[in-house]
């Protein structure tokens, strides 16, 4: 009995949706959430031009080419998303993996794929037949005549306007196969023409700190904890009188340590910014992201070479910060391989490797911890069973009301009051560990702070990053250390995150030529000098 083939092939609309359904479908494989919809409008226009009835076979030909190619590019996309996201939990763009093709050589690449070829012939084979049948079902839709009604019009004009809105949205641009992967390769150069010069800015830093003639004027064991966070706003901490309890656990913190606990109520970032703010508060407010070394220092080659052995841990994923600031440190543990505002990465997965490094040897301990924090997007920043502020009227909301804030960012406040009140309990348990290990005869220290702040409707109707509002620049910033208590009286000075470098040192009991005691918050001497930033400030004591 024969068969024809002819007979086997699907109608024009059930290879439609057959293609449709095998595009997603390689698309979901390497996307999440949103994303897939996102992904999904962008390949639309390979799918609308087959309804387009072309009479010459010559242009049909050429459309059939353009559309196994695209749907070709979208299977292999997010076939090596997936493949990423299973073997390392990572994205293409992610600091780990561009990392790592920038420092691989074709030879390490043969000897990888080698030692993964069994793996790597199964996908490849699954990925090739995936592309056959999407050609084959392409080849059906491209059938001259398609008929197509006046509702169907309407719909394809419909569909069409989705398509433009979603090509000029940049943030979904962006994830487009054929713009993503020309911009990820020129990342990787870029980043590999960077290193030299990191690595010579690094080193330059490093012969600064032992030019400076950088020492440890403490005897015993010392360890101290840098808490670095992202877009906290101190206004929302319920530490400095916000109404909800977003910070319960920092507050019991305070009553239990009381004279070893500072709370500096007047702090603020000179940057709306991580990278320029970090460039800051590691050189002692001298030099910002863009400037070269010069004569300048940074405190953790400081650290370094007066005899701290230094761990970064962190929950970001910057290419930038790594570069810059990581790099510098002993022992450096990137935990987040999702770049960018939809990293899902909690902070809390941090706590064990800050456990571990307080448990080192080492007779002097600096321990950096970088958080995200409450960064955007905020529903990202709470574990999702984590729900506390129930959605009923508060405090908070009638005042969003008084100053007729939005229904939508009220709710984002409420979100964002949320990522603080587990950012709470992420910070909070630092300071146990830090005091849990802290060294039985010798010294101890920790300092919490955010790279800067976050407007979630407290001047302006806008959430997120804010360079034009003092929202944009309020921060906590917190003090602890063993043994020796706090004058309260502190308290009460402004404070910059840029010179959190001179009271970093102080509890470090660093010293070394040209050190400036007048911009140590902590220090007798010191002369408080208000920052110029973007926006008009009469007073910094409020």
């Amino acid at each position: 009995m024969h068969i024809r083939f002819s007979a086997l092939q699907p109608s024009p609309a059930v290879a439609a949706a057959l293609l449709s359904v095998l595009l997603l479908a390689g698309i979901a494989a390497g996307h999440e959430g949103h994303r897939v919809a996102q992904l999904a409008v962008l390949a639309l226009p390979a799918l609308l031009c087959l309804r387009f009835p072309l009479k010459s076979r010559c242009w049909r030909i050429c459309r059939l080419i353009v559309v196994s190619g695209t749907m070709g590019l979208f299977l292999v996309d997010g076939a090596v998303r997936a493949f990423l996201q299973a073997g390392y939990r990572a994205l293409p763009d992610s600091s780990l993996v561009l990392a790592a093709v920038a420092n691989t050589t074709p030879r390490e690449i043969a000897e990888y794929v080698s030692s993964q070829k069994n793996g790597l012939l199964v996908a490849g084979l699954a990925l090739l037949l995936a592309w056959v049948a999407a050609t084959w079902l392409a080849a059906t839709c491209n059938r001259h005549g398609a008929a197509v009604g006046r509702a169907g019009r309407w719909a394809m004009v419909l569909l069409a306007l989705v398509c433009l809105v979603g090509l000029a949205s940049k943030p979904w641009r962006r994830h487009h196969p054929l713009l993503f992967w020309p911009a990820w390769v020129q990342s990787v150069q870029a980043l590999q023409h960077s290193w030299s010069d990191q690595r010579e800015q690094r080193g330059a830093l490093l012969a600064n700190a032992h030019s400076a003639a950088a020492r440890i004027t403490l005897a015993a064991p010392s360890t101290v904890v840098l808490v670095l966070t992202d877009s906290v706003n101190r206004d929302n901490m319920s530490l400095y009188g916000y109404p909800r309890d977003t910070t319960p656990e920092l507050q019991a913190l305070r009553q239990s340590e009381r004279d070893h606990l500072l709370v500096l109520r007047h702090a603020w970032s000179v940057e709306p910014s991580t990278v320029a703010s970090l460039s800051g508060i590691f050189s002692f407010g001298a030099r910002d992201q863009d400037d070269p070394v010069r004569d300048t220092h940074h405190l953790l080659a400081l650290a370094r070479a007066a005899g701290y052995r230094v761990w970064w841990l962190s929950n970001h994923d910057d290419i930038a910060i790594d570069q810059q600031h990581a790099r510098l440190a002993d022992f450096v543990a990137m935990n987040n391989r999702e770049p960018g505002r939809s990293s899902s990465s909690l902070d809390g997965e941090l706590l064990d490797d800050l456990d571990a490094a307080l448990q080192d040897k080492a007779s002097h301990k600096l321990i950096v911890v970088h958080l995200l924090g409450a960064h955007p997007h905020y529903h990202l920043r709470i574990p999702e069973a984590m729900r506390p502020f129930p959605d009923a009227p508060d405090a908070v909301d009638a005042e969003m009301l008084s100053e007729q804030r939005p229904a939508w960012l009220r709710s984002m406040r409420r979100t964002y009051d949320r990522a603080i009140r587990y950012h709470d309990s992420v910070v909070a348990q630092t300071l146990r560990l830090a005091r849990l290990h802290a060294p039985q005869h010798g010294h101890a220290a920790w300092m919490f702070l955010s790279d800067h702040g976050q407007e979630v409707g407290h001047d302006i109707d806008h959430a997120g990053h804010s360079p034009g509002t003092m929202a944009g620049y309020r921060i906590p910033t917190l003090l602890w250390r063993h043994g020796k208590p706090f004058d309260h009286e502190l308290a009460r000075r402004p404070f910059r995150a840029d010179w959190s470098g001179w009271v970093l040192a102080d509890l470090m009991g660093l010293s070394w030529a040209g050190m400036d005691r007048s911009r140590n918050v902590l220090d007798p001497a010191y002369d408080w000098q208000a920052p110029q930033l973007a926006i008009s400030m009469a007073r910094y004591d409020h």
